[in-house]
């Protein structure tokens, strides 16, 4: 995790804001990023500012490289394509980038996450009879198998979130897929990061584990959000809040519109 020396913001940062900065702090070194709309959007765009000013941002769209004037309200945004370095087909985004494995870092939301780093983007409850039907895979699938490890943010951290057992596994991470015969690319899931705090693992074989908490959150109310018996680290960490210089870049030059900040 990215440490940083800067004074320490008052405590006015909104959830949106304080995910932003702790996913955007953990792009520090990467290259390649594949990311959706929204907080990925935000967290990529202030690691350009901050943490990762070479990275370069790939869209499902089919844009890479992308420069916008101002945020994209969608994946398919004309602002995305203005000075993009390239955009492509999706069978050659999909097909070339993501399978050749060009991708440092995925970003993937979910209604659902287990221990493994399997995701459910599908639904909640009975499949046939769902309290709750979600949109599905999209290029997750693809994401989970290709990218070389994977970050998930999740605004919701409670035992029905982080289950125990996925009500549907949408999109499999490695060690599931590798049970059933097939080989993924990358590691899978590496990073989780969440309103309490973030949960890590090394890749294929491994359990995700409490690595470091937000201040004020204790161990024991992580473990008692979590659905599953969550093991932590020897020593976990504090995750430095977010400082007053990123959260001025974010409110005044990454997002001024509040397009995605709440």
């Amino acid at each position: 995790m990215t440490t940083t020396t800067t004074t320490t913001a008052p405590d006015t940062t909104t959830s949106s804001e304080l995910l932003s900065v702790v996913a955007s702090r953990e792009l520090a070194a990467r290259r390649t990023v594949f990311a959706g709309i929204g907080l990925p959007t935000l967290a990529t765009e202030l690691a350009h500012l901050t943490v990762a000013p070479e990275i370069e941002v790939v869209y499902e769209s089919g844009v890479c490289g992308a420069h916008p004037s101002h945020l994209p309200e969608t994946i398919a945004d004309a602002v995305l394509i203005t000075g993009a370095e390239a955009v492509l087909s999706m069978p050659a985004l999909f097909g070339c980038v993501l399978q050749g494995g060009h991708i440092d870092v995925g970003f993937l939301g979910a209604a659902q996450i287990d221990r493994w780093g399997n995701l459910n983007t599908s639904v909640i409850g009975d499949w046939d009879s769902p309290s709750v039907r979600l949109p599905g895979s999209g290029g997750g699938i693809e994401v989970m198998a290709n990218s070389r490890e994977v970050f998930v943010v999740m605004r919701r951290h409670n035992p029905r979130s982080f289950a125990e057992t996925l009500d549907f596994c949408t999109t499999p991470g490695p060690d599931r897929a590798l049970a059933e015969g097939i080989r993924p690319l990358g590691a899978g899931v590496t990073r989780v990061i969440t309103e309490l705090g973030i949960l890590a693992r090394a890749g294929v074989g491994e359990e995700l584990r409490l690595v470091a908490v937000h201040p004020g959150v204790t161990v024991e109310q992580v473990r008692a959000a979590t659905g599953w018996d969550l093991k932590a680290a020897g020593t976990v960490g504090t995750v430095p809040p977010p400082t007053e210089a990123e959260l001025r870049l974010l409110r005044e030059d990454v997002d001024p519109d509040r397009v995605y900040l709440r």
